[in-house]
Formats: structure tokens, C-alpha cells, sequence
């Protein structure tokens, strides 16, 4: 480890903290965005499941803004001195529910900082650990892996797709648009260039298409159990492993276990490789 990256170490331990609010008008957006028929919320209903992601966006002045659309880097986040950052996995709890109305404070700590030597090169995993609180309760805890990454090499070979392991009981198939990318993006204040900005991500960053968010994939998962399952989410952990594009088609899985007491999830491209897993526990 450099000793540039060895200095990443003195981020674990930072806090930071903030009040954010369950609106009307957002939640009724991302029920449109979702392609929801769902009525208008009203004061008091539960908040959906995996919503809570349009909560508590990274707000900085346009001036603090990097080549990448991400805030510059070395404020909460460290300084991590590699170009790519995606967003890598999480795992969350859900302890009570948030409803519309409410005001939700959190609590964010960088839990660790991890250099790794990967196949294609240099990475760095920061995961950061957020408390989400209802006026009465802690709601939520949540565990978020980001990744950052050097510039691929271009005569790497690429890895091998993973296949699904599960047989798919529940399913629902998408083709994102970019539309869907800038909506989402903009409901939560996600100015990151790979989504929506199609000559940065094919001419800069080696991308065939806009990516596809991978909160956004997340949330279709927590979706397509919401939709099948019988009890609600109470854990759920989940990896995104290949990225996905737009305008190609993905699906959503699920199989649910004998029981009904857990599920395993996972998303596959058009060309059935695995971009995500999860492993879910229900209530």
C-alpha cells in the first residue's frame, strides 16, 4: 500500500450527521419513476421498503463538483486518488417503519477503508455505516460498500460472467431507458456523469451505454419482493457484480425458500451473467 493510500486509513472513525424529511411530492415521484399506479401518499402512510434511498442526497455547491459529477472528494469521503467510484453492495436492517411526513435524522460513520490488489488492477473499498431514525425509533441501519478503481487496461481479459445459481420462482424483466437513469438520478440529487451523460460515459470512462444506478437495481430488487413475498423485508445483503446498461434488458429474480422466511434475489443482463445477488430475511 503507497503511503498516499495508507494515509485513507485516518478517514475510519469520521461521522457525519443530518436531517432530511419523508415528502409527499418525493415519494410520489418515485412511485411514477417506478412505474407505479399507486394513489397520491397522504400524511402518515408507511414508506415503501428500500425508499428510504431518495433520503438524505449528498448535497455540496455546484463549485465542489468533480470532472465525474460525483462532489469532490475529502470532505465525509476520503480522498481516494483512483478515477472510477461505483457503488459495490449493502446491507441493510430494517428495524420499524418511515412514513410519509416523517422527519428522519442519520447518523454516518466510515467504518473502514481496505486497499486490495484486484485482477484488474488497484481498488480501494470504503464501507460506510448509516443509522436512520423516525421521530420515535431507529428505523433502519444500513452498510454501504463503494469501490473505487484505477482506468481498466484495455488488453486485460475480462472476467468470466457468473451464472445464477437459483432457479427463478418470481421474476420481472426491464429495459432501462435514459429517462428512468435521469429520473432516478435526479430524485436523488445523483450527479454522477455515467447515468445520463451518454459522450462522458462512452468517450471517457469506456462505457458502451449509460449505466444503469446501482441503487436503483437495488431498489427493483426490494420491489420485486415487496411484490411476492408475504411478510415484509427484514435483512436483506446484496453485491452488484457486473454493471448494466441502457437500453438492454435485465431481469429481476427470486426464489423464495421453502419456508417463505428468506429469499435469494439476483438481477441477470441480456446475456444472462449475474449483475447482482442478494440474500434476503423476512419478517
Amino acid at each position: 500500500m503507497t503511503p498516499e493510500l495508507d494515509r485513507l486509513t485516518e478517514w475510519i472513525g469520521r461521522t457525519e450527521s443530518d436531517v432530511d424529511y419523508v415528502t409527499i411530492p418525493s415519494v410520489h415521484r418515485l412511485s411514477a419513476t417506478l412505474d407505479r399506479d399507486d394513489p397520491k401518499p397522504r400524511i402518515g402512510d408507511p414508506l415503501p421498503i428500500g425508499w428510504h434511498s431518495i433520503l438524505f442526497p449528498r448535497v455540496v455547491r455546484q463549485s465542489q463538483i468533480g470532472a465525474d459529477g460525483h462532489p469532490k472528494r475529502g470532505d465525509f469521503l476520503p480522498p481516494v486518488p483512483l478515477p472510477r467510484r461505483m457503488f459495490a453492495g449493502k446491507r441493510i436492517t430494517f428495524h420499524a417503519p418511515l412514513k410519509v411526513g416523517d422527519e428522519v435524522r442519520r447518523q454516518s460513520t466510515i467504518q473502514s477503508v481496505t486497499p486490495k490488489q484486484g485482477r484488474t488492477g488497484q481498488m480501494v473499498f470504503v464501507t460506510v455505516k448509516t443509522d436512520i431514525y423516525s421521530p420515535h425509533e431507529i428505523a433502519i441501519t444500513e452498510e454501504q460498500d463503494i469501490v473505487y478503481r484505477g482506468e481498466p487496461d484495455p488488453n486485460a481479459t475480462p472476467p468470466a460472467p457468473q451464472r445464477a445459481a437459483g432457479k427463478a420462482v418470481w421474476s420481472r424483466s426491464l429495459t432501462p431507458d435514459p429517462v428512468l437513469l435521469f429520473r432516478y438520478s435526479a430524485l436523488t440529487f445523483n450527479g454522477h456523469r455515467i447515468h445520463y451523460d451518454y459522450p462522458y460515459v462512452t468517450q471517457v470512462e469506456g462505457y458502451p451505454n449509460v449505466v444503469m444506478n446501482g441503487g436503483l437495481t437495488t431498489l427493483l430488487v426490494f420491489e420485486l419482493a415487496r411484490t411476492h413475498a408475504s411478510t415484509p423485508l427484514r435483512y436483506i445483503s446484496s453485491r452488484n457484480v457486473r454493471p448494466l446498461f441502457g437500453g438492454r434488458e435485465f431481469t429481476v429474480c427470486g426464489e423464495p425458500s421453502a419456508d417463505n422466511k428468506s429469499a435469494t434475489l439476483w438481477v441477470v443482463d441480456d446475456e444472462n451473467a449475474v449483475a447482482l445477488t442478494a440474500e434476503a430475511e423476512f419478517q
